[in-house]
């Protein structure tokens, strides 16, 4: 089966195929970096995530560009407040980002181009649009022409003479039209500003990712994403601006996820609604904070709410106690290579899906069920199901890991890690447990038992004798 994904701009599903067999050019919108990353924006940053690791297992090469907006108004007045050049913001928000997307498992993008890096891309664009006519200049501001683009309104599946200006409308007298954007900012008083064609200024948000993207996968690549919140007016506009200039395809899907919601209020830093990104990483955990992103479809709205965090907590804490109880169930025993034929299969057919990934994790839980009986077969010594058993525990780490950036390996190698320190006290304790129990002295026993889980060991007893693990090291890892 081949990969379906909604495309907005035709509003159905559609097969992709890349431009270049093998090879996947694909932007995403990223920060505008004026402050710290919130959970709303970790939906964008974990859906496009998963497709690009998606992609990559099904063998393409991706090129995965991601900006950075690193000058905006915003920035500007984070400064002023705190009396600190403009760079000094941007710099400290973008680097916050970067630490936060590495705490949720994301993986960095190939080129993360910053805005105030490609002033002369967005120059040379604006310039080809105003020698098109499709822009004009007003004492140092340009403005794009949205009628003279007749197609403006196909991603947001708006008509422009149905478009129906605010009362606000900024710059109102300097325009031909109340529809037009900015392209370039004459420069204010006591604002950074470069200087252009035009004069000092600064260039407007949505020309930013048009000559960014263009610059760096070339006119036509092949996914753009972003949240639903920037189809009308940014991405719109990116496709006007990219198209009135040069007359070829900006790009060639678009991909777009849904909103995370505060109850019935979507969540936004204007709004007042919102929960830190990295404070959500640490108190959840990546692997059961990527489990709740990947709980809805991506296009679909998703709320933040105790009730779906226990759930994810609940499947994360399933998947690493499956695959920890067959590593020591088939410990050393050879793969069988097929016990996770179906399941992979059934895994890529439903990512291949509009990246479906709810169906995706329950295969996961099929997987978990389907093993129940070869599990308790290894654990009887039986080679033939240790062999299933470890095959099953390697398909669940690949497809959760490598495709869904759960992180459970990670979480086993650090309880590893610890229980090797801590192995000495342990089997210390339970060579004392197992003389109380041969003495009788069950009180004894139980007393050891009882010590070790106030320490966070977990001791079972089995036909082979007690085994143990560290439970605390376990706990999804940041």
């Amino acid at each position: 089966m081949a990969l379906m994904l909604y495309d907005t701009l035709r509003r159905q599903e559609v097969a992709f195929v890349p431009a270049e067999p093998g090879r996947v050019g694909m932007y995403v919108c990223g920060p505008t970096v004026q402050g710290d990353a919130h959970v709303g924006h970790g939906r964008a940053a974990v859906v496009f995530d998963v497709l690009r690791r998606h992609l990559a297992a099904s063998g393409l090469a991706v090129r995965f560009v991601q900006n950075v907006t690193d000058i905006d108004d915003k920035i500007i007045l984070r400064a002023r407040r705190e009396g600190v050049d403009h760079a000094v913001i941007s710099t400290r928000y973008a680097r916050a980002f970067e630490r936060t997307m590495e705490l949720l498992g994301v993986l960095p993008p190939d080129v993360r181009p910053l805005a105030t890096g490609h002033l002369l891309e967005m120059q040379a664009l604006i310039t080809t649009l105003i020698a098109a006519d499709k822009a004009y200049a007003v004492e140092g501001d340009v403005f794009f022409r949205v009628r003279a683009f007749p197609t403006y309104g196909a991603l947001s599946n708006r008509r422009i003479d149905e478009l129906v200006e605010g009362a606000d409308v900024v710059d109102r007298d300097r325009k031909e039209d109340p529809l037009d954007f900015a392209l370039w900012k004459s420069a204010k008083p006591d604002e950074p500003s470069w200087p252009s064609p035009w004069g000092p200024g600064r260039p407007g948000w949505h020309i930013e990712c048009s000559a960014m993207a263009a610059t760096h996968l070339g006119a036509g690549f092949d996914i753009h994403g972003g949240g639903l919140d920037l189809v009308f007016p940014h991405h719109e506009n990116e496709i006007a601006q990219h198209e009135a200039a040069h007359g070829t395809t900006f790009a060639r899907h678009w991909v777009h996820n849904g909103m995370v919601q505060m109850g019935d209020a979507k969540m936004s830093k204007s709004v007042g609604n919102v929960v830190g990104l990295a404070e959500a990483v640490e108190a959840v955990g990546r692997g059961p904070l990527r489990l709740w992103y990947l709980s809805a479809h991506h296009r679909s709205p998703l709320t933040f709410d105790d009730e779906r965090l226990d759930d994810a907590r609940a499947v994360f804490g399933r998947f690493v106690t499956f695959v920890r109880a067959a590593r020591r169930a088939a410990a050393g025993a050879a793969r069988d290579g097929v016990a996770g034929a179906t399941h992979r299969d059934a895994f890529t057919a439903a990512m291949d899906d509009d990246l479906n990934a709810p169906v995706a994790v329950s295969v996961l839980h099929q997987l978990i069920t389907d093993a129940d009986g070869p599990l308790k077969a290894a654990a009887k010594g039986d080679q033939a199901a240790q062999g299933a058993v470890a095959e099953l525990a390697d398909t669940l780490v690949t497809l959760g890991d490598d495709v869904l950036g759960l992180g459970i390996a990670e979480v086993l190698d650090r309880a590893s890690a610890l229980e090797q320190r801590i192995a000495p006290l342990v089997d210390g304790e339970l060579e004392l447990r197992a003389q109380a129990r041969a003495a009788k002295d069950f009180a004894a026993a139980d007393a050891i038992r009882d010590r070790l889980a106030a320490a966070g060991v977990v001791v079972e007893d089995t036909a082979a004798g007690a085994v143990w693990y560290a439970a605390e090291a376990l706990r999804p890892a940041t």
